[in-house]
């Protein structure tokens, strides 16, 4: 008898546990094959939902929430190198949002009084030190831009925030000559209405040039042995592409899922080990390691928009790096829809005029939003004070992400240029 009431406890509990299971499947699958970009930008509590109604009563045991998620979080890499100091904070204080996750970097090549410097920034303000977001690799990666070094520090900074930085949906990798073109308030309230599974991350798998400069080449970092920064050198032997996975190439800047991220660190199958040994002896490793892990596993593959979300300005035909932008591009740049711009000169005066007319950030300041209370009187930082941090106070900048985000995930646009 104890038995047969054991078994029947479980037929109660096992069939509601299944609805649900079948149910979460099934919203999924909507939220990733949804051809419409209207459907997309749609938050995932309103596919609950409508999944819910349509399905009618088969799933009645099953209680759907009309509470929509929390806003979603923003977790920032920000990084530089020697004489990058001034820079970097600058870059912070433009997107610094006390809802989001920083870790911000100094390569090992800047001086310990740069880094100190830096350290006693972020120790001192006294808005960082009240929400506890900001945090700094203390210990520097070298890292050589042109060799697997940059990816090791993306990789190493991003098990930091795994680990420390608590709940968070998106990672985005930035540089100190990066700079936003639209509020947090902005981003943030345009990310609320995406699904969180979205990687944004520019790719293609047609390498052109790059598979005979890039692919068959073998390069060695010497950043990862030695503890002065050099450039990569190559050995004579040169390899054929890969057959156990497909090579892609594209943007070294993204902004990508947690679920992504933890897959790339955790690395449950070997498949990013695996990649990343082999991009260990390739040149600019940082503009194909994402990218082909991501379009290598079917769990992300369909979850790509091909973008990073940045206006940069190329030579024709493209060099090693983009061109610096100035006060003649800001039309071009606004005109973009872009969240970020790179990449700048220190102090540029087209700084101080995305400053003033998109961000209404004034000097060593943080960008106001919802979440500020404070007087915005003599010059006193309106953030002084701080409110609702998940209150928004979206610009019209907001509009141009929209715009961006509705191109995006079009139906021109979004599955025909997913890793083909």
């Amino acid at each position: 008898m104890q038995l047969r009431h054991i078994q029947t406890l479980e037929q109660k509990w096992i069939f509601p546990l299944a609805t649900a299971s079948i149910l979460s499947l099934f919203l999924l699958m909507i939220t990733l094959t949804s051809p419409n970009a209207t459907d997309l930008l749609l938050p995932l509590h309103r596919y609950t939902a409508a999944t819910s109604s349509f399905l009618g009563s088969k799933l009645q045991p099953v209680l759907v929430s009309n509470i929509p998620p929390p806003p979603p979080r923003l977790a920032y890499l920000i990084s530089g190198s020697k004489g990058h100091d001034k820079m970097l904070r600058r870059t912070l204080l433009a997107l610094y949002h006390p809802y989001n996750q920083y870790i911000i970097h100094l390569d090992a090549q800047s001086s310990h009084e740069e880094r100190l410097h830096l350290l006693n920034f972020v120790n001192n303000c006294s808005t960082f030190v009240q929400f506890g977001n900001v945090r700094m690799i203390t210990k520097a990666d070298l890292v050589t831009y042109r060799g697997p070094t940059y990816v090791a520090h993306i990789l190493h900074a991003a098990a930091v925030m795994l680990r420390n930085a608590g709940d968070w949906d998106w990672f985005i990798n930035l540089s100190a000559s990066d700079y936003p073109l639209v509020t947090q308030d902005d981003l943030l309230d345009m990310f609320s209405n995406l699904p969180r599974e979205l990687n944004f991350i520019d790719h293609t798998s047609k390498l052109g040039w790059k598979e005979g400069q890039r692919a068959k080449p073998v390069i060695v970092d010497p950043g990862l042995y030695v503890t002065t920064k050099s450039d990569v050198f190559w050995a004579t032997e040169r390899r054929s592409v890969p057959t156990a996975f497909k090579l892609f190439t594209g943007s070294a800047w993204m902004a990508v899922s947690r679920s992504f991220i933890d897959y790339c660190v955790q690395g449950w199958d070997n498949l990013p080990r695996t990649v990343l040994m082999y991009y260990t002896n390739f040149l600019s490793s940082s503009e194909s390691y994402f990218h082909t892990v991501i379009c290598n596993v079917r769990e992300f593959s369909n979850t790509t928009v091909n973008s990073d979300l940045h206006f940069i300005s190329w030579d024709n035909p493209p060099q090693q790096h983009p061109k610096y932008l100035t006060v003649d591009d800001m039309r071009n740049m606004v005109d973009s829809n872009a969240a970020f711009a790179r990449k700048f000169h220190q102090d540029d005066p087209v700084l101080d005029k995305i400053d003033s007319e998109l961000l209404s950030r004034g000097e060593g300041m943080i960008v106001p939003g919802g979440w500020c209370l404070g007087s915005q009187e003599n010059g006193t930082d309106p953030c002084s004070v701080a409110g609702n941090i998940t209150l928004f106070r979206p610009t019209p900048g907001a509009k141009r992400l929209k715009i961006l985000i509705s191109s995006l995930l079009s139906d021109e646009k979004f599955r025909p240029k997913q890793c083909k």
